[in-house]
This record gives structure tokens, C-alpha cells and sequence, in this order.
């Protein structure tokens, strides 16, 4: 047999560093986070906007649920639901109708792009509210992935302007608000928890638009379940269970 050369992991210690690792759960979670825009698109053509919101947290909510049972997640703590109700309504109801708002009058490239930056908008509030500072490099790195995203979309001829960036810059603002919101939980509870209860708890303000999404789902025809199940269980709970597991690992590293 002969030697391992230096350096080299054996096939077992390379599963374990992989698993381990946060990249192939950020991967996930960016994977999925981005069928959402051609999804809710294709969705959109039938449900409103806000019918859409309900439905797929609905379906996130279900799926959510089956995951918190299996790992018997306790309830946070009556001084927190306060915090949890605030991050349900701006990192999923008011984020999912704003979202929804701005993908039904712009095309799936423009959102990305509106979207990306929710990074720079969450550094500056960070800024604001915890007094971080970002080092050049970290700046650097946001500047040239939102210019790469911008570049890409223009040299395809998708970029466009209407009132549906309004609504996106909107959507921007509520998840960078219940990222800051997030890093305040996290303190406390596991991201996994924090996920699960504010797609409750979003999914709980959404709940007044039951009357038209049962309306709109009674005749819907079936490749829209399709797209409300994918947004739902894979764009929804599958993405926040995919980062929940990046976040706990990148902690660690």
C-alpha cells in the first residue's frame, strides 16, 4: 500500500470537512433563494400578489412545521414574541407582498438586481444600530458583486425601470430590517428557531388574506400548484432550513 502524500485527506476526512463546511449550504440556500424570481414570475400570472404571500407561506408554514416537530423546538420566550412577531412581519409578510409587488411589473433579472442589494443596505443599518465597521475589503467584495450582477443583466438588455423597483427598494429595506432583527435573535436562539418562528409568525399576518387566496386557489389550475409547492417548500422552508445550516457552521469557523 503506498504512502498517502502530504496533505492529502483521506476519502472519509474530505466527506467530514464537506459536511462540516458552510459552502454547500450557503450554495443550497442561493440555489434556491433564486428560483424564486422566475417562480413567483411564472405565479404571479394567475395569483395576486398577495394571494401569492399567504399560499406559499402557507405551504412554508406546513413544511416548517413537520421540521420543528422533528427536532421538538421549544417556543420562545413570552418577552421575545414581541421581537419574532416584528421579524415575521418584516422578513415575510410585508417582504412577501412587496416582493410579489415589484416581480409582477419587472422582469426576473431586475429583481436580482434590486434585490442584491440588501447587503449593503444591511451593513449600513449594522453601521447604525451595533456601530460595526466594515473593513475596505469587505466593501470591496459587496461593491464588485452587486457591479457584476448590474453588468450581466444591462449586457443582456433586462434592466428596466418602473414602479416595480420601488416596491423591490421597499422589499429591500424589510429584509435588511429583519436581518439586523435576526442577529438580535440569534443571540439567544438558534437560527433554525429564529427561521421557524418568523415564517409563523408572517405566515399568522398573512392570514388576512385568506378569503381571496382561497378564491383564487379553488380554480387554479395544476402547474401553479407546482410553482406555489417549489416556492413554498424550496424557496421558502427548504432555503431558510439551507442558510439556518450555513449560519450555525460559518459561526463556528
Amino acid at each position: 500500500m503506498q504512502p498517502r502524500p502530504p496533505g492529502v485527506l483521506p476519502s472519509g476526512a474530505k466527506l467530514m470537512k464537506l459536511k462540516d463546511s458552510y459552502h454547500p449550504y450557503a450554495a443550497a440556500t442561493i440555489i434556491l433563494w433564486s428560483c424564486a424570481y422566475v417562480l413567483s414570475r411564472l405565479a404571479l400570472t394567475y395569483f395576486s400578489p398577495f394571494a401569492l404571500g399567504f399560499l406559499r407561506y402557507a405551504v412554508a408554514s406546513a413544511a416548517m412545521l413537520v421540521v420543528a416537530v422533528l427536532m421538538r423546538m421549544k417556543p420562545p420566550a413570552r418577552g421575545d414574541l414581541g421581537w419574532f412577531l416584528l421579524a415575521g412581519a418584516c422578513g415575510f409578510a410585508l417582504y412577501m407582498v412587496t416582493f410579489n409587488m415589484g416581480c409582477r411589473t419587472l422582469n426576473s433579472s431586475t429583481s436580482s438586481v434590486v434585490i442584491a442589494t440588501a447587503p449593503v443596505v444591511t451593513s449600513v443599518m449594522a453601521r447604525i444600530v451595533y456601530k460595526e465597521r466594515l473593513r475596505l475589503m469587505q466593501w470591496a467584495a459587496i461593491g464588485v458583486c452587486f457591479a457584476g450582477v448590474a453588468v450581466l443583466t444591462v449586457l443582456r438588455g433586462g434592466l428596466s425601470f418602473s414602479i416595480g423597483i420601488l416596491w423591490l427598494l421597499a422589499a429591500v429595506v424589510l429584509l435588511s430590517i429583519f436581518n439586523i432583527l435576526q442577529r438580535r435573535l440569534t443571540k439567544t436562539y438558534t437560527a433554525m428557531q429564529t427561521s421557524a418562528w418568523g415564517i409563523f409568525f408572517g405566515t399568522l399576518l398573512l392570514v388576512v388574506f385568506l378569503p381571496t387566496s382561497v378564491r383564487q386557489a379553488a380554480g387554479a389550475p395544476g402547474i401553479q400548484w407546482v410553482y406555489l409547492l417549489i416556492l413554498g417548500v424550496g424557496s421558502s422552508a427548504a432555503a431558510y432550513c439551507a442558510w439556518a445550516g450555513a449560519f450555525a457552521r460559518a459561526k463556528n469557523t
